[in-house]
């Protein structure tokens, strides 16, 4: 580092000591780096024990990190099976936890930590001369109300997205009455076989979202229909595109993924699951026993529980000292914002990357993991693990390794370009997995095409198919689902992506379909 970096005898403060955080740990101590870990719950892994019950897409083999691993052997632990699906409980208690208890690991964790700010030393966010040579301030509030001051030459704020859930108001505020009937209203992913089993049962329950955390959630409360009588299963959507929604199917590479879409698509087409589309939410109002959710297409059901499953933001309140560049769409950093923003991808085309696109005007400042992708949907973890890799080489000084990309990720099956209403697709043209070359991830922060080839300034609004369009249709290739029994409304409107999940891939350019951003 240069003269006018802070001490490096001082901490990498991490923020965050769920997988990616503890990564980061790794990462930093495996190139002699000290790191300090600043956990806001009284164990690590708070939000993956939060959706435990959870099972995730991806198998083990996606799911530990590699320097993570390598610490974990060398004190005897045996991984789990690579071909196993886990839980989040599975993550915390079988990984997290026993990564936790590493000596490495626990002297250089504190627990009880919630970071309310970052600043520099003596700098608040207007004053430039000087600012580089002095370390970061971190504030952490303990549970008793005080604040703990701690110094770093380096911040990466793992803190995640999981805690700030978006609101089920199709505008992006909490719809009118939301708020007032917030004792009928979850957030997330409801334990709706276990511990919540009590509070659906029997009752008409309401999905809000399309996402792969709506999907379980309507497929967990189909399997407690087929046992509690009385239980109603109902599912609002903003957009008719349901082939986009269910997803890949077999062409998905995470099988567990793709199976997914497709038993949702079972059960609606058996009538179980009753789907009010498109049903963009615009209030909720008390009625009897019960509240009525209105839509802004003049339409409305009554029910007697709501989960909202409408995505995830980034809580940017504790860094409103320091100098960011974010997209002022996705509030994820400026550079990462073409290669993940769903207005323009809805499948596998993001590159793998690291810490350039990551970085920030306040040096040595970097978010990492789910955060990073600010209100784009989630990813999968190993993309994590790979920013936080090449984020530690770079505060190591190692600049070749942190340009260097050395995963290649398994990829969707949902492929097209955005689409509204009927005209919406799923494409049926999936690319192979490669690791990028270390050129193309430093083009790939500078993207200036859109999924399937086209100019995300044109606008990608036809679907990534070779066929004709009727014979397309006809093998269910960027046609409309069929069969889907749905509570229509009087008007069709163009209706914005929620909470989809994309997988990052680093994918062979293919014409016309599904191609990469090009640099």
């Amino acid at each position: 580092m240069d003269d006018t970096a802070p001490s490096t005898k001082l901490p990498v403060a991490i923020i965050g000591a769920g997988p990616i955080g503890l990564a980061a740990a790794a990462h930093l101590l495996g190139r002699g780096i000290e790191p300090l870990i600043l956990e806001a719950g009284d164990g690590v892994g708070a939000a993956v024990r939060d959706w435990g019950h959870v099972p995730m897409f991806s198998p083990w083999r996606w799911n530990i990190d590699a320097a993570a691993r390598g610490l974990l052997e060398a004190s005897g632990w045996t991984a789990p099976p690579d071909d196993v699906h886990p839980t989040g409980r599975d993550i915390h208690d079988l990984y997290l936890a026993p990564l936790a208890r590493l000596p490495a690991i626990a002297s250089r964790l504190r627990l009880g930590r919630r970071v309310v700010g970052v600043t520099r030393q003596g700098f608040g966010r207007v004053r430039t001369l000087g600012r580089e040579a002095m370390p970061f301030e971190i504030h952490a509030a303990r549970a008793d109300g005080t604040v703990e001051v701690v110094f770093a030459r380096a911040v990466i704020d793992a803190s995640g997205t999981w805690f700030k859930a978006a609101p089920a108001g199709a505008s992006g505020l909490p719809a009118p009455g939301e708020h007032a009937l917030a004792a009928r209203i979850r957030y997330g992913m409801p334990d709706v076989l276990g511990v919540d089993r009590g509070r659906y049962a029997g009752r008409r329950v309401l999905v809000i979202g399309s996402g792969h955390s709506a999907i379980g959630t309507l497929l967990a409360l189909d399997e407690l229909a087929r046992g509690a009588p009385g239980t109603q299963v109902h599912w609002a959507v903003r957009r008719t595109d349901f082939a986009r929604i269910y997803g890949g199917g077999d062409a998905d590479q995470l099988a567990a993924r793709g199976a997914l879409g497709q038993q949702l698509r079972a059960r609606v087409e058996s009538g179980a699951i009753v789907v009010h589309a498109p049903f963009p939410v615009s209030g909720f109002r008390a009625e009897a026993d019960a509240m009525r959710v209105l839509s802004l297409e003049g339409t409305s059901v009554v029910v007697d529980e709501a989960v909202v499953a409408t995505g995830l933001r980034p809580d940017l309140s504790m860094l409103g000292e320091l100098r960011l560049d974010l997209d002022p769409a996705l509030e994820c950093p400026r550079a990462l914002a073409p290669l993940i923003d769903p207005n323009e991808h809805s499948c596998g085309t993001v590159r793998p990357h690291g810490a350039r696109a990551l970085s920030h005007p306040e040096r040595e400042f970097y978010i990492a993991g789910m955060k990073s992708y600010g209100r784009a949907p989630t990813f999968l973890l190993a993309t994590g693990y790979e920013q936080v890799r090449s984020i530690a080489a770079a505060i190591a000084g190692d600049h070749e390794a942190a340009d260097r990309v050395e995963f290649a990720l398994p990829e969707t099956g949902v492929c097209s370009g955005p689409k509204t209403g009927a005209e919406a697709s799923s494409s049926c043209c999936p690319a192979p997995a490669r690791a990028a070359t270390r050129g193309e991830v430093a083009a790939g922060a500078a993207s200036s095409a859109g999924c399937c080839g086209q100019s995300a300034d044109a606008g990608a609004t036809t679907a990534c198919c070779d066929q004709p369009e009727e014979a397309a249709a006809a093998t269910g290739c960027c046609g409309p689902a069929k069969g889907v029994a749905t509570v229509p409304s009087p008007n069709a409107v163009e209706a914005r992506p929620d909470d989809r999940q994309f997988a990052v891939v680093a994918a062979s350019p293919r014409r016309g379909c599904c191609s990469p951003a090009k640099g």
